[in-house]
């Protein structure tokens, strides 16, 4: 309907289009706020569940700017890191379904933490919409040089042959580099001890300094440690070779068939959001995607780019889910 035809019908007299679609919205009982044709209209805030500079929060630099541009609206990153992931879940999980709140979520708060940690305030498969899974990064098992071992069978070879006397860091009990290994003990068999520590950083320098032996760390973390030869690198968990360091054999091919256990980002929005808004966003992130300066950018920081469409990253999440609930529970690994 026009404002001519709402005229005759009604004896109501519009002088802006804009006028004509509030009341039309207000005729149909559709709130403002949540019309596509209004998306976006003011700024969109991406909730980091972690401290500023990690992965998580450049990739929500990168894409934020990206969709700046696409949206023709400004794209706030909000930092609200703590307790794993949950502080910013929660946040998102109860913020209005209109498209201005979204969190970039991961494998931990979107697939772990409903195992991991005794109570949550959001259920990750309730609680949100997935929007795209962005990218991946693929850990890399990595070990001290003094290691006796030149390849992934030579360590289990290792492990089986002493027992309990390797030591695997990790991040923080819990972390994805810890579930990470207890998958890795699980498909290969093997009785390595776990020390874990605060933080990536401080566990890859003991890595280096030979005080543990092993762990499971970001490529782009550990790239320059490689090629440095502070580390040696035995494979990679991604299902598929990743691109920055093609030669390198994934866990799958050397023997642990379907082995994956990969860092990913992807946005969520609030339940409830309309389609049309998720839609439009789907089409921003896509778009954003297909740059090459982007595309730069995030395979620097060991980023495989993925870019599908809701219905597929919704398909991811719950295929990871029970994966890592059977990881977490082989573990033993529980946060209150």
């Amino acid at each position: 309907l026009g404002a001519f035809r709402l005229n005759r019908l009604f004896g109501w007299t519009f002088t802006k289009p804009a006028i004509v679609l509030a009341t039309l919205a207000a005729l149909l009982g559709v709130p403002s706020a949540v019309r596509a044709a209004d998306y976006p209209s003011r700024p969109i805030t991406i909730v980091v569940a972690f401290t500023p500079g990690g992965p998580s929060d450049v990739l929500s630099r990168f894409i934020g700017k990206r969709l700046n541009e696409i949206l023709h609206q400004p794209v706030i990153v909000e930092n609200r890191p703590g307790a794993g992931g949950n502080i910013a879940a929660e946040e998102v999980a109860h913020a209005a379904p209109d498209g201005y709140t979204l969190l970039m979520g991961n494998n931990s708060i979107l697939a772990t933490n409903a195992a991991l940690y005794k109570k949550l305030a959001y259920d990750p498969e309730k609680d949100f919409i997935p929007i795209s899974l962005i990218g991946t990064q693929a850990n890399i098992l990595v070990v001290n040089p003094n290691v006796p071992a030149n390849s992934l069978p030579e360590l289990i070879a290792l492990a089986k042959a002493s027992p309990g006397i390797l030591n695997f860091a990790s991040s923080g009990f819990g972390a994805a580099a810890h579930l990470a290994v207890g998958l890795f003990k699980t498909e290969a068999k093997i009785n390595i001890i776990h020390v874990a520590y605060k933080g990536a950083a401080p566990a890859l320098n003991d890595v280096i300094a030979g005080h543990v032996q092993m762990m499971f760390a970001t490529s782009a973390s550990v790239i320059g440690l490689i090629r440095n030869h502070k580390v040696r690198a035995l494979a990679v968990t991604t299902i598929k070779r990743t691109a920055l360091l093609p030669d390198l054999p994934t866990m799958d091919e050397l023997g642990l068939k379907g082995f994956d256990a990969t860092t990913w980002h992807g946005l969520v929005s609030p339940a409830g959001t309309p389609k049309e808004i998720i839609d439009t966003l789907h089409f921003a992130i896509a778009e954003a995607l297909k740059d090459e300066a982007t595309q730069k950018a995030l395979n620097g920081l060991g980023v495989d780019i993925v870019g599908n469409s809701p219905k597929e990253f919704e398909a991811y999440i719950k295929a990871e889910i029970p994966k890592w609930t059977a990881v977490v529970k082989q573990s033993g690994a529980q946060i209150d």
